[in-house]
């Protein structure tokens, strides 16, 4: 009878001898049976894996965890396991085990796939088109991995956005790192400009007050302007505490997006949520901070030019290119919330998104605009 056949019946653990030996058999078919030796590390616990095909050994002092498969007869070894009663456990379908672990003098969570028992990675996997696979990247072990990635329209670069709150720019040949990009909550070199969102209310004068004519409505009242000011280094940009207990924890690199040309990278670290990153690729520096007054809710490059459009949920639009950056006030009755939106692929317009309504925006000249009306015209 083969392993596969065996492993289909009910099997009962039964420990041997002191010494660190186990029998395993077939209550279906008691003329099977196995011998599991540990040899000189001695056992302090055993338990089956969900798939009833592995058995978990766990040595003396919490040395390690020993791996043994009933079916290939290979053996896997998992150190660092915490000493501790309830250490292990697995998910409902048996494909993931959690395990508690103690390494450098601190307490620690690993997940393992059951199925090669392997720690399981946040990592990229890179396949040509014919279905070969090129290579594998991770950040980084023992922790969440990557969060984020954005190809660059050249095709020469991979950005990888990572919980750390680090981005890695990897190449196209060889698929290794060239740099990594930190997003530290102050910036100090002089020669990062930061630009700072300004609300300012509007003053009115007695001398420049008018009266409306009897029976007509009350106007709206004029709304707040806002305008962007260079900071002075060093500049401290607002944080945002994670809540770490929660699912989805607000921290790391959540959006990534290289500007059409490649020269420019735009990242928001989720844990300073009112700022937008603008890094140099070719000089692999960090070129430019907007620290907006309210979280970044998406932002979007044109796709004819490297200018950067940012919105945060207010009625305003920010736009940004490497000659400075403005705020533009959304027009139309009421407070028009921009949550989201798209350029045109002709980069002379976008569409703002809010809840419900959409509205077109023009960047061009009059000429453009009244041509794009009347190519409209006969779609309204």
């Amino acid at each position: 009878m083969n392993f596969s056949e065996v492993f289909k019946l009910s099997s009962l653990l039964c420990k041997f001898s002191p010494d660190g030996k186990y029998l395993v058999w077939s209550l279906e078919q008691p003329e099977w049976h196995c011998k599991i030796d540990e040899g000189s590390a001695g056992l302090v616990a055993s338990c089956w894996s969900p798939d009833g095909r592995h058995i978990l050994n766990t040595t003396e002092f919490h040395l390690r965890i020993t791996v043994w498969s009933l079916c290939t007869k290979s053996v896997s070894y998992i150190k660092y396991p915490k000493a501790c009663l309830q250490g292990i456990t697995f998910t409902r379908d048996g494909r993931y085990m959690a395990l508690a672990e103690r390494r450098d003098c601190k307490d620690y969570v690993s997940i393992f796939v059951c199925s090669d028992w392997q720690l399981l990675r946040y990592k990229i996997l890179l396949y040509s088109l014919d279905g070969r696979l090129l290579s594998a990247y991770s950040a980084y072990e023992w922790s969440l991995g990557i969060k984020s990635v954005a190809w660059s329209p050249s095709s020469q670069f991979l950005a990888v956005g990572s919980y750390d709150g680090k981005v890695r720019i990897l190449n196209h040949v060889t698929w290794k790192m060239i740099t990594e990009f930190g997003h530290p909550a102050t910036i100090n070199n002089p020669k990062i400009v930061v630009y700072k969102e300004a609300e300012k209310s509007p003053q009115l004068g007695l001398g420049c007050l008018s009266f409306p004519p009897p029976g007509a409505g009350a106007g709206p009242l004029p709304s707040s302007e806002s305008k962007y000011e260079i900071a002075s280094v060093p500049v401290s940009l607002q944080t945002l505490k994670p809540v770490t207990d929660r699912a989805n924890p607000k921290i790391g690199i959540g959006m990534l997006a290289f500007s059409p040309d490649s020269y420019f990278l735009a990242t928001r670290n989720d844990n300073i949520p009112n700022a937008v990153w603008v890094w140099d690729i070719q000089k692999l520096r960090l070129f430019a901070v907007l620290e907006q007054l309210s979280p970044v809710r998406t932002f979007q490059w044109d796709p004819q030019q490297p200018r950067l459009a940012i919105c945060t949920g207010g009625s305003r639009l920010y736009l940004w290119s490497p000659a400075g950056c403005m705020s533009v006030q959304v027009p139309g009755e009421g407070d028009f919330a921009v949550l989201s939106l798209c350029w045109h692929l002709s980069g002379d317009s976008m569409a703002l998104l809010s809840k419900d309504h959409v509205c077109l925006c023009f960047l061009e000249t009059e000429a453009s605009v009244s041509t794009a009306c009347r190519q409209l015209g006969g779609h309204t």
